[in-house]
């Protein structure tokens, strides 16, 4: 397989040509539903290895992709059948509630599905470079996966607002931290692209030792994204980490009552980043008891957390500094004090500002938890940044080995000043609740000083932040576009 970069790189030149194509939103939306049919193609192949005769393809013939995309269409015709029979037919499966999740995701996935492309050559071309990638070589599936993986860090710069790739990193010191066990499932309710899902799978398969583990391993996750393109987006990941059933939904998890969750919607263990910055609806609030409906996303997934983390489940979730500190919200004091009164709030990581710059400087922590007694202490852990990093962006991202440094002290606890500032802290409940009044911004970043930058990190700045820029602007030219193309 081609370098990476001159593969995308290659797509993209194409696409830059198509007069449909508006943006990186619809450059990648185009290529994901593609990626998706040439990974499922490869996936049947499998199947129909496996379960012989017994297996059906839930696509008609015409549609599959080895029969299509192998072919000679192009041109005129290849566009009139993609958007005249392939769309339609996906979009039409029959498909009801015995149809097994490796066949129902097809219908699920093209739901809202676009295609942008106009210029049938130049389709083809991009046809020709998917086909061109071999599922059935280990080293080549491999370098998809990393592919895959560039692909999802380039959504970075066309993501809206509280909807950001959470760092594979972060992900992975979490799910780490959480340490998975055998025979546990796991939930994001807000999945995206299947990061944390991602990150789990690879820290419990070190843990398969026989079939069973590996079966139980591939049963092991679930999660629910409310966008069309992410979920697409995480299916296909899911497919390419051999999950043949992945249990992913399009949906969205705030429009169920908190009150409705029995004991079967609970799970072990629950890793999530849930979207903040944004506000909901009054339809929305409703489905919350009147004490914690807040009208903050970020507040209400903190809500459907708790209620669906099974008994002595364990928690590590991402939210901003404005959960930790509002005290004059009602709400929001309202849920520190369930999560305290009845879970066990034992870490809170205070994580650098920078950690998804240059795309957002909200600051963030991890608040790890568990359901299985009521909080007696919690400790506080100021990250900095470490030694030779200004900050972090997109050329010099957090890494995994940064967070040595928290898995340390993690082992071996203790309390830190650095300048008569704690850096490391343990609080008692009573200090929390009665003495703090729940204001849980504690072992915070003691002050911010002027960054002075090195010319040339000082043009990548910039760079990264223009990048993001145009990325919005071509995403609202694009709806304002297919607005007026609807119209006409």
């Amino acid at each position: 397989m081609k370098n990476l970069s001159s593969f995308i790189k290659s797509i993209r030149d194409i696409m830059r040509n198509d007069p449909g194509i508006n943006g990186d939103v619809q450059r990648l939306e185009q290529i994901v539903w593609m990626l998706f049919l040439k990974v499922y193609d490869a996936k049947e192949a499998e199947w129909a290895f496996t379960e012989g005769d017994s297996f059906k393809s839930i696509i008609p013939e015409e549609c599959r992709w080895c029969n299509w995309a192998n072919g000679n269409l192009t041109g005129p015709n290849l566009l009139k059948f993609v958007d005249e029979t392939l769309f339609p037919t996906l979009k039409s499966l029959d498909v009801d509630t015995s149809t097994p999740i490796k066949l129902s995701i097809v219908k699920t996935m093209f739901a809202e599905a676009n295609q942008y492309m106009k210029d049938g050559v130049l389709l083809r071309q991009v046809i020709n470079l998917i086909n061109s990638l071999d599922f059935s070589d280990y080293n080549e599936s491999h370098a998809i996966g990393d592919l895959y993986e560039k692909l999802l860090r380039e959504l970075q710069n066309a993501r809206s607002s509280g909807e950001y790739y959470t760092p594979r990193a972060l992900t992975d010191f979490m799910a780490r931290t959480i340490k998975p066990q055998i025979g546990e499932k796991m939930a994001d309710f807000a999945c995206g692209t299947g990061g944390f899902i991602t990150s789990w799978l690879k820290e419990l398969e070190k843990k398969v030792k026989t079939a069973e583990d590996k079966e139980q391993l591939h049963n092991s996750i679930y999660g629910i994204e409310k966008k069309q393109f992410p979920y697409m987006l995480a299916v296909t990941n899911m497919l390419l980490h051999d999950v043949n059933n992945p249990q992913i939904e399009h949906g969205n998890s705030l429009l169920r009552d908190l009150l409705d969750y029995t004991e079967k919607d609970k799970f072990d263990v629950i890793l999530m980043n849930p979207p903040y910055g944004g506000s909901e609806k009054k339809d929305v609030q409703n489905h919350f008891p009147d004490d914690i409906a807040s009208s903050e996303t970020a507040d209400l997934f903190m809500a459907v957390i708790m209620a669906r983390l099974k008994k002595n489940g364990r928690a590590a979730v991402v939210l901003p500094d404005s959960f930790l500190s509002g005290t004059s919200d009602k709400t929001k004091v309202n849920l520190k004090k369930n999560l305290i009164s009845k879970f066990n709030l034992h870490t809170v990581i205070r994580l650098p500002k920078s950690v998804f710059a240059p795309y957002t400087d909200i600051a963030t922590n991890v608040l790890f938890f568990d359901n299985t007694k009521a909080t007696e202490e919690t400790w506080f852990y100021r990250m900095d940044m470490p030694e030779g990093y200004k900050h972090f962006s997109k050329t010099k991202p957090i890494l995994l080995e940064h967070f040595n440094v928290v898995e340390e002290w993690w082992n071996n606890r203790q309390e830190i000043n650095v300048d008569d500032y704690p850096k490391a802290r343990k609080f008692t409940t009573k200090e929390l609740a009665e003495d703090l009044g729940y204001n849980l911004d504690q072992c915070g970043f003691p002050h911010i000083e002027e960054e002075i930058l090195l010319p040339m990190d000082l043009i990548n700045q910039y760079q990264e932040k223009r990048a993001s820029l145009n990325a919005k602007i071509d995403s609202v030219l694009a709806e304002i576009t297919s607005i007026l193309e609807r119209k006409d």
